[in-house]
């Protein structure tokens, strides 16, 4: 069986909600959308060490400051911009393979969620929200996260890096991810952690949440609506004050 995670049809999202529920009193769908590393799963090490084990198999080095300022993007377009690299699609391609095959292997070997994402993402899907992942990373390394915290089957839409043609800045993954849930862009509100993905929600015509978290301060997430430094900070009446 495929760990890609499902698909739900956005037509399945709630419809009624608890009577004490935000969505209740306002009678319309509003959803939050997640990035993935660094929101929903502690990441960072384990991409910084497959991004240096990748590099050094091809003679090359990558600090940790190069490594955070491409957060957000595809692993293809970072690789394409490495300085002085001519490589072709299909090297890309394979470059890409093995830095992600490399990542799984240490991320799934130390799986570290975020702290309190069970608790929010919970008290949100309670309260009505719908819930949606608007990731760059490649399909499997969306589907090793979700299972493993268990909400593989929870959301009501998913979009990773193979869904979309550009990477963040670019709004593309969270308009994405706003029609397969059944949203409009002005009733989301995105969750990141990264300056980037901040940049593409506020493309997207969409409210952002910025979440300090390894590799990330608050100076970084400033252009965000909201920052926070704990994923309990961000419960239902947070999310609806700041659509309203």
């Amino acid at each position: 069986m495929s760990d890609k995670p499902k698909r739900m049809d956005p037509a399945a999202g709630p419809t009624t909600f608890p009577s004490d529920s935000p969505q209740a009193v306002q009678g319309s769908p509003r959803g939050v959308i997640f990035d993935m590393d660094g929101v929903l799963v502690d990441s960072y090490w384990a991409h910084l060490k497959s991004w240096q084990v990748v590099a050094a198999e091809e003679g090359r080095t990558i600090t940790e400051e190069e490594f955070a300022a491409t957060f957000g993007r595809t692993s293809r377009e970072i690789i394409a911009a490495w300085p002085n690299a001519h490589y072709t699609q299909q090297q890309i391609a394979e470059l890409d393979r093995r830095k992600e095959a490399a990542f799984r292997e240490i991320l799934d070997r130390n799986f570290t969620p975020m702290p309190g994402v069970h608790e929010m993402l919970e008290g949100l899907a309670r309260a009505g929200f719908r819930l949606a992942v608007g990731s760059s990373g490649p399909p499997e390394n969306v589907a090793l996260v979700l299972r493993r915290l268990g909400w593989a089957d929870r959301f009501s839409a998913v979009v990773d890096g193979m869904d979309v043609r550009r990477g963040k800045p670019d709004p593309e993954v969270f308009l994405l991810a706003a029609q397969r849930a059944g949203l409009e862009p002005n009733r989301c509100v995105v969750v990141e952690d990264a300056p980037l993905g901040v940049e593409a929600a506020h493309r997207a015509g969409m409210k952002a949440i910025g979440l300090v978290s390894t590799g990330r301060t608050a100076d970084q997430l400033a252009a965000a609506d909201l920052v926070v430094r704990r994923l309990e900070e961000i419960t239902p009446e947070q999310v609806l004050a700041l659509l309203q």
